[in-house]
C-alpha cells in the first residue's frame, strides 16, 4: 500500500508552494462553520492535528492556546509564517498523528480538518486524539467522507485507487470511525459538494455524565 506517512510526508511537502491556492478559498466556508460549532471559551487549550500551511487559524477565538502540529516540515513552517502574519502566538512541531507526543487528557478541543481522509490508519489518529483530549473535550472533524448509510460501491473503490495516491481516501465513513473511537456525535453536517464534504462535532464524554445516565 502507498499511502503511507513516509508517502504523505513526501508528497505534501511536494504540494506545500501551492497548497493553499488548490484548497483555500474552495474550503474557507466549510472551515468556518466546522469551527463554529465548537463551544469556545477563553483559555482554552487547542490541538490542531495536520494543521497544514495553518488555514483554520483566521477561524479560531484569539484568547486560546493553540499548538499546530503536522508530519510535513514544509507545511508546518509555512503554519508558522501564516502565524506570524495574523499576529497569533502558536505552538508548531512536526508530529505524526497517530503518535501524539502530548499527555493525556492534555487539551479542551482537537481539531481534525482534511487529514482522517488521508492517514494511513485514521483509527490511531482518532484514538490519539480520545486520549489527549480531556473528559467532555471537543473533537472537529470537517473531511471528504463516504456516507454512514451504505458502503463505497465498485465504482467509488476503483476510483478511490487513484485519489488515495494522489490525495484522498474517499471511502472512508464518519461516524463509525468517530463512534468506534469512543466519540459522540453531536453535530454532523454537509459542508459541500452534495455532502462528499462534512462537518463534524464530537465529544469525549465525562465519566461523571456517564455515570449518571447509568444510575
Amino acid at each position: 500500500m502507498l499511502n503511507t506517512t513516509a508517502w504523505n510526508r513526501l508528497r505534501y511537502s511536494l504540494y506545500s508552494p501551492f497548497y493553499d491556492i488548490l484548497v483555500s478559498r474552495a474550503l474557507r466556508k466549510p472551515r468556518q462553520v466546522a469551527l463554529s460549532h465548537v463551544d469556545w471559551e477563553p483559555g482554552m487549550r487547542v490541538l490542531v492535528v495536520g494543521a497544514g500551511t495553518g488555514l483554520d487559524l483566521p477561524f479560531l477565538p484569539r484568547e486560546l492556546e493553540v499548538h499546530l502540529t503536522d508530519v510535513t516540515p514544509a507545511m508546518l513552517k509555512r503554519a508558522d509564517a501564516r502565524a506570524s502574519r495574523h499576529q497569533r502566538d502558536v505552538f508548531c512541531k512536526v508530529m505524526d498523528a497517530a503518535a501524539l507526543e502530548y499527555a493525556d487528557g492534555h487539551f479542551d478541543v482537537v481539531i481534525m480538518h482534511l487529514i482522517l481522509a488521508v492517514m494511513p490508519q485514521p483509527e490511531q489518529g482518532l484514538a490519539e486524539a480520545y486520549r489527549v483530549l480531556k473528559p467532555g473535550g471537543q473533537l472537529c472533524v470537517m473531511d471528504k467522507f463516504q456516507p454512514d448509510t451504505h458502503p463505497a460501491g465498485k465504482g467509488r473503490r476503483a476510483l478511490n485507487m487513484l485519489t488515495s495516491l494522489i490525495a484522498t481516501d474517499i471511502t472512508r465513513q464518519a461516524t463509525p470511525l468517530l463512534t468506534q473511537a469512543g466519540f459522540r456525535v453531536r453535530h454532523d453536517q454537509p459542508v459541500l459538494m452534495n455532502g462528499l464534504f462534512r462537518a463534524l462535532l464530537a465529544a469525549k464524554e465525562n465519566p461523571d455524565s456517564i455515570n449518571t445516565k447509568l444510575q
